[in-house]
């Protein structure tokens, strides 16, 4: 029974009128049913300011005591959210006591469900909670004490009572809790020091308010979650633990450990999500990774909001955040935990990573020591520690047995309690499976046909697994003995319970996925086919309101269905059925994938999405366009060609002309980009498509195109056209909820800002206001380091390097450190304008070397362009010659800009040396590239160049007049500093102290 009301609620009536304190109670009441009834509660009533529910009737469980603790929990927890609308609507905040107790009650029906002393008990121990609290009655706590961390109170005299009566402080639950009792729960034995290693990184952790991380590499059943599960226990009330876990199946889901943890901590409520983060821009970005609706933005904004979120959540109280099975995990992923471990500042995190060897040999940069990270190696447990292991669970083995268990488990604990379970069922010591996966194989084989069967069904739908799934599986006949098969199951240890994802139904998990292979792999083929076609009926029926959270897991069970269905026979109408219904799922996976930029999920997922559709289906040629896509971003441009071409003749036999239109414009880009087509080639395939997809409304499609003509308005130097076509492609993108396109167009918006010939004070002005439509921590950090520039060139130079260093810190925090270590060349320019050489010189080789140890080259060009400019400012040629050499190197054909500043490092370098002929050649040279476009700041680079080497030849007059006409520009653009140190220059030089009409 739990008992719930709420507190000072007299006050509160007192304030408000009747029809607004109605309207808090059945908020308050809407939120209390629907966490109980998430949980298996029957609501008995709502009285007053009090509920009442039920745990136990009408179907008992054998962990409605923990359901019980758990809704409590949770009911706490989503007061936060609740009074966060209240404080809004009403200018209330409320608080509740709760009251949770167990025993024998007598039930029936009508206006009272159950009555006895055991609810009498329930409803004191709430009178006598403090707001906020939760208190167990004895006999509850005695059904959860292994999962729950809680704190004796002093014992309670209660009205009725002759005795005080013992009850508990609830504090917090074990995330994994199970109430199920472990009658063969293996001892901790052997891994003291791995403990306190465990241990000392959560002190540290706790100590230096600093995010620790610590993966346990083993081999399966070394006892990885064992040594987890004793932790837990050694730390008891000191930290929170939330869980996820990565599938063994299912590439690109990429974020679902997040939304395991997010789901466990919010209930996938999304109002919870914003109280919890405090922001709402970091919440939708997390509810659109994990599938709660919003933008999920890029997987660096993602990144960043679920670092938010977990120090969130560690603010008062260290948190240990258990990842599972991250062998499994997508590369994106495993950037998610690096991230985390090296940006999360304030607050008392531990990372613990469950892992298989696997995972050393796919991220070697994972056994690199570092000084909040850490490689604990769990290896078979030595002999002695074994046999002491064997005498635990089974003291009444004879010498012989022992040893034979001994000799074939090998000190894997998994393996011994196995073969002791395996004996104990009947085996013989002589006949002992010669591996692990032989025993479970032999140990499932052995079961009787309807737990055979039940087992068999689970495994379908993975490690955990829900008994609903189970019933919806398993023949007629059968359904009746589902919940009494598994319970048979749970205590022959093959099973156990486990949090359910779906309210009204109860959830397990194989004791270790390998007893769930074991089982998979029994079943037959089109069995097998059969069954992941009615999983997924059955999973989409349950999740109708929430299919973005299990999009990837539909499309993998109607992809198995598809596949073992062709295997065992000619694909007919129904798996070309199954297969679409597959490429859908998986499909609209894969193109949430490539919007947040997790382009190797996408590509993966697009791929398998393909491979299920037939040519002659309507949907391949788009899901081709959204995969060659993804392939380019992966570098895989010969594959992205080749899905390119196939889309665009598959869209033109089908009559689909958006997509004939979308892949014209993405193959002309990839030929642009590597020097198959020239830039009037590019731009006329852009230019064609838009009109044909104007008329058919593709903001998509439109966004490509438009990205298409930035990047050769980029190479032609045409920044006005630039900024146009930017933004258009910026807003077609937004239309078309393509986050990561607007974000791509954003970031061309601020270089066409600082180099084009919008003046400076119009484009601060444009720069802020795209920025502000295009809200998140990405366009802000852009934002920033534009303005800044701007404001440089405008004359305010300490508000200007405030801003664009604050854009950097930014960058960095997000993680994004290429863009901050490209910044540099924006910013060294900005400082070169300010007349700062040695501050822009330092600013530049930073980047550089970060550039160059990240193995990045396109802008590693830019930046030695960059420096080879500014060390000519110092006269050293020498040196600036090399670097220009680097850039020519590096830069491709399309490098234009970084072309015109090597001329004119090349041409002050000549006339250095005296060869003026040589070096007027090289100025005249990148004056004529410069002034073909109209890239300003370049354009003014060039002229200054130009006047420097005129100077040098004796030809003073000429020299000014180059120098004129870069003060032009810089008047033009607004650029007051440089404007008025090239004044400054033509006095020198015996010119007019300002530009000549």
């Amino acid at each position: 029974m739990l008992f719930s009301d709420l507190t000072d609620s007299t006050p509160m009536g007192e304030r408000l009128d009747p029809e607004s304190l109605r309207g808090v109670m059945t908020r308050w009441y809407e939120a209390m049913r629907t966490v109980l009834e998430r949980h298996g509660g029957t609501v008995e009533k709502f009285a007053g300011d009090a509920v009442m529910a039920v745990f136990g009737i009408p179907a008992a469980h054998e962990d409605d005591a923990l359901r019980a603790a758990r809704a409590a929990i949770e009911m706490r927890d989503a007061m936060a959210a609740l009074n966060t609308q209240l404080e809004r609507d009403y200018a209330v905040r409320i608080d509740s006591r709760t009251g949770i107790n167990t025993g024998e009650v007598v039930a029936g029906s009508g206006e009272t469900l159950v009555t006895g002393d055991a609810v009498n008990v329930a409803a004191r121990l709430e009178k006598l909670a403090e707001p906020g609290q939760i208190l167990l009655g004895n006999s509850t706590y005695q059904l959860v004490h292994d999962e729950v961390a809680a704190e004796a109170v002093e014992p309670l005299a209660l009205k009725g009572k002759t005795e005080r009566v013992r009850a508990w402080r609830l504090l917090d639950l074990d995330s994994d809790a199970s109430a199920y009792m472990r009658h063969l729960e293996t001892p901790f034995v052997g891994r003291d020091l791995e403990l306190d290693a465990l241990l000392g990184a959560l002190a540290r952790a706790t100590e230096s308010r600093a995010c620790e991380l610590i993966t346990v590499v083993g081999e399966p059943g070394v006892g990885k979650s064992r040594l987890v599960r004793e932790f837990r226990s050694a730390t008891g009330s000191r930290a929170r633990f939330v869980v996820g876990r990565c599938l063994s199946y299912g590439e690109g889901i990429t974020y679902w450990p997040l939304a395991e943890i997010v789901k466990e901590v919010t209930g996938s409520d999304v109002s919870a999500l914003r109280g919890i983060i405090g922001d709402d821009v970091a919440a939708g970005r997390i509810a659109g990774a994990v599938g709660l609706g919003g933008s999920a933005g890029s997987s660096e904004e993602i990144h960043w909001a679920a670092r938010k979120f977990l120090e969130a959540l560690a603010t008062d109280h260290p948190l240990v955040v258990v990842l599972d099975d991250i062998h499994w995990a997508e590369p994106r992923f495993l950037d998610l935990i690096e991230y985390l471990s090296g940006f999360s500042r304030n607050a008392q995190i531990l990372l613990v990573c469950l892992a298989r060897r696997d995972l050393v040999e796919r991220r070697p940069s994972w056994t690199i020591p570092r000084q909040n990270a850490s490689l604990l190696t769990l290896e078979p447990l030595p002999q002695d520690k074994a046999r002491s292991l064997v005498g635990h669970l089974e003291p009444q083995l004879s010498i012989l047995e022992r040893e034979r268990v001994l000799d074939a488990a090998e000190g894997n604990p998994l393996f011994v309690e196995q073969l002791l379970a395996f004996l104990s069922e009947g085996g013989e010591a002589e006949g002992l499976p010669p591996s692990l996966h032989a025993l479970l194989t032999a140990r499932i084989d052995g079961l009787e046909a309807t737990q055979r069967t039940v087992i068999e069904c689970a495994a379908v739908e993975g490690r955990s697994f829900h008994r609903g799934a189970v019933f919806e599986l398993v023949p007629p006949e059968t359904q009746p003995f589902v919940m009494s098969t598994l319970l048979a199951l749970v205590r022959r240890g093959l099973v156990r319970p486990a949090r359910s994802d779906f309210t009204g139904d109860d959830g397990f998990r194989f004791g270790h996925v390998l007893i769930r292979d074991a089982a998979y792999e029994a079943i037959l083929k089109r069995r097998r086919a059969d069954l992941h076609r009615q999983l997924a009926d059955w999973l989409e029926s349950k999740a109708r309101d929430r299919l973005d959270e299990y999009e990837e897991v539909l499309g993998y069970h109607l992809e198995q269905a598809f596949r073992y269905h062709t295997e065992i026979s000619q694909p007919d109408q129904e798996a070309r059925k199954l297969g679409a219904h597959a490429a859908r799922h998986l499909g609209r996976a894969g193109e949430r994938a490539l919007a947040r930029g997790d382009v190797g999920a996408a590509s993966a997922l697009l791929e398998r999405a393909t491979g299920t559709l037939a040519d002659s289906d309507p949907l391949r040629p788009d899901l081709l366009w959204s995969l060659g896509i993804a392939r380019t971003a992966t570098g895989e441009l010969q594959a992205a060609h080749g899905a390119l071409i196939e889309a665009a003749e598959l869209a033109e036999a089908l009559g689909d002309h958006r997509t004939r239109e979308r892949a014209a414009v993405e193959r002309a880009r990839i030929e642009f980009l590597t020097g198959v087509i020239g830039p009037d080639a590019a731009r006329e395939r852009a230019e064609e498509a838009i009109p044909t997809l104007e008329s058919l409304r593709d903001d998509l499609g439109l966004a490509k195109a438009w990205l298409l003509l930035v990047f050769v308005h980029n190479w032609r130097l045409e920044y006005s056209a630039l900024d146009d076509a930017a933004e258009r492609a910026r807003y077609h993108a937004q239309r078309g909820h393509a986050a990561r396109d607007a974000a791509d167009a954003f970031l061309w918006i601020g270089p066409a800002a600082i180099f084009g010939p919008r003046p400076v004070a119009k484009a601060m002005d444009h720069v802020a206001r795209v920025g502000a439509d295009t809200p998140g921590p990405v366009s802000e950090a852009g934002v920033l380091m534009t303005v800044g520039c701007l404001r440089v060139m405008a004359g305010e130079l300490d508000a200007g390097r405030a801003l664009y260093q604050r854009s950097e810190a930014m960058y960095r925090d997000l993680g994004m450190r290429l863009i901050a270590a490209a910044q540099a060349s924006l910013t060294a320019w900005a400082e070169l304008v300010a007349g700062e050489a040695e501050t822009a010189e330092l600013l530049l080789r930073a980047g550089y070397a970060e550039l160059d140890e990240m193995g990045e080259r396109g802008l590693l060009a830019g930046t030695a362009a960059e420096l080879a400019r500014v060390l000519c400012v110092d006269g050293r040629y020498d040196e600036a010659k090399r670097f220009a050499s680097i850039s020519e190197e590096l830069s491709g054909p399309h490098g234009v800009f970084n072309a015109i500043l090597v001329a004119g490092v090349r041409a002050r370098a000549l006339a250095s040396n005296g060869d003026h002929e040589m070096a007027m050649r090289a100025a005249d040279e990148a004056v004529s590239r410069a002034t073909a476009g109209d890239c300003l700041e370049l354009r003014a680079d060039a002229y200054g160049a130009l006047s420097e080497v005129m100077h040098a030849a004796g030809r003073v007059d000429d020299a000014a007049h180059a120098l004129r006409a870069a003060l032009r520009v810089y008047e033009e653009k607004g650029n007051v500093v440089a404007a008025e140190r090239a004044r400054t220059r033509l006095s020198r030089l015996g010119g007019p102290p300002r530009a000549l009409n």
